[in-house]
């Protein structure tokens, strides 16, 4: 499915290339048809000005006028030889004409560097002459333009379609991770109801107390396993909980489960209580994650520092481990699904903690820093 999107958004990308490729050519032809014959058109222009000038004959001048008056599109500047601007010219902007008195010495640069001018000699001995110099039209300025908008419009159009397939996967993505974990919770349901009646009935035996206790904290266990991936399949109610008393708890949990060679360190910079809006059984599963991703980084002995810090409107929570660290190639890629070092395991702890972050909590979770050899530390930004 992947593999055919992605050459259906090649081939689709190297149609639109090749669509605005063809379109700059052809606009880039058709622009220099439009200059040339706006060179001629000026020319003629030029010469019915000469007729003007010069002729008696009325209709020749009848002829010469219509043709100077027909120049709607063209702007020109006229000057005298040594390019002094003249009071003649035609197709410019009037009103900036008669407020900016810098207009017609810029536009007259402007001319100079689009075009030669058209000369009109006037007198040869003393030399007299009038320079016509002109720039593009309206048309032939919009058509050179046009490759430039095509392609910002082939650009948005293009930006649009990606975008939509983009919320239409993640949408898919997360269905199926809804589906999933109802369904996952529905199926512990059952067994998980029967081993607590099993449990009832055996706390009613003599001599199995002992053993009635440590099956009860493992039942207990499954219902807080099936209690999140029933939250994790519709969106949890959120409640105001002490953070610090959550991952304290959680902290406790895991060391018992560590050994004696990891050491923990909780850093609350004097704190005890800090509230924010959480489901408190998801963010228990998010440090839990985190914690056991630590241990496995260091393989059973090292270092875990949790830091909290009260923030003006944030919660900031870091996780840091003294464990093998992590590739700066693979950094981006630690909350991706599937994605694992490890020789076990499915690759969804981080992609399940990131989902319950972000989209659960509308927080923040990333890699703040890692070095090989060294360890890495996660953080977890919570808004109040």
């Amino acid at each position: 499915m992947i593999k055919q999107w992605l050459n259906w958004r090649s081939a689709f990308g190297l149609i639109a290339v090749l669509i605005v490729v063809g379109t700059i050519f052809y606009s880039e032809s058709l622009a220099k048809k439009i200059a040339a014959q706006e060179r001629d058109n000026v020319a003629i222009w030029v010469e019915a000005q000469k007729t003007i000038l010069n002729s008696s004959d009325s209709a020749s001048l009848n002829l010469a006028t219509k043709i100077s008056s027909g120049n709607i599109n063209i702007p020109i500047i006229e000057t005298d030889e040594h390019d002094k601007i003249s009071n003649n010219y035609l197709n410019l902007d009037t009103i900036d004409v008669k407020y900016n008195k810098n207009y017609l010495a810029e536009t007259l640069e402007s001319f100079k560097e689009y075009a030669p001018p058209i000369v009109l000699v006037i007198s040869k001995s003393p030399y007299m002459a009038n320079k016509y110099y002109y720039g593009p039209s309206l048309l032939l300025t919009q058509v050179k333009y046009y490759p430039i908008v095509q392609l910002f419009i082939v650009f948005l159009f293009i930006i649009i379609v990606m975008l939509a397939q983009r919320a239409n996967y993640n949408s898919r993505q997360n269905q199926v991770w809804a589906g999933m974990a109802k369904e996952t919770a529905h199926q512990l349901g059952t067994p998980v109801s029967s081993l607590q009646g099993w449990l009832e009935m055996m706390k009613e035996m003599k001599d199995m107390g002992p053993i009635v206790t440590e099956m009860e904290k493992d039942v207990n266990r499954l219902l807080l396993i099936t209690d999140r991936f029933g939250k994790i399949g519709s969106m949890p109610n959120l409640e105001e909980k002490n953070i610090i008393e959550l991952v304290e708890n959680m902290m406790d949990y895991i060391k018992k489960r560590a050994g004696g060679n990891v050491n923990f360190e909780l850093n609350t910079y004097g704190q005890t209580f800090i509230l924010s809006l959480i489901c408190p059984p998801l963010f228990d599963w998010v440090i839990e994650n985190l914690l056991k991703n630590a241990l496995d980084a260091m393989e059973g002995k090292g270092n875990i520092l949790i830091t909290i810090k009260d923030a003006a409107a944030q919660i900031i929570i870091e996780v840091t481990d003294s464990g093998k660290g992590i590739t700066k190639a693979n950094i981006n890629k630690v909350f991706n699904p599937g994605f694992s070092t490890k020789k076990r395991g499915w690759g969804l702890g981080l992609t399940l903690t990131k989902r319950i972050i972000e989209q659960y909590h509308k927080g923040q979770i990333y890699v703040l820093q890692s070095e090989l050899g060294k360890g890495t530390t996660f953080r977890i930004i919570l808004n109040k």
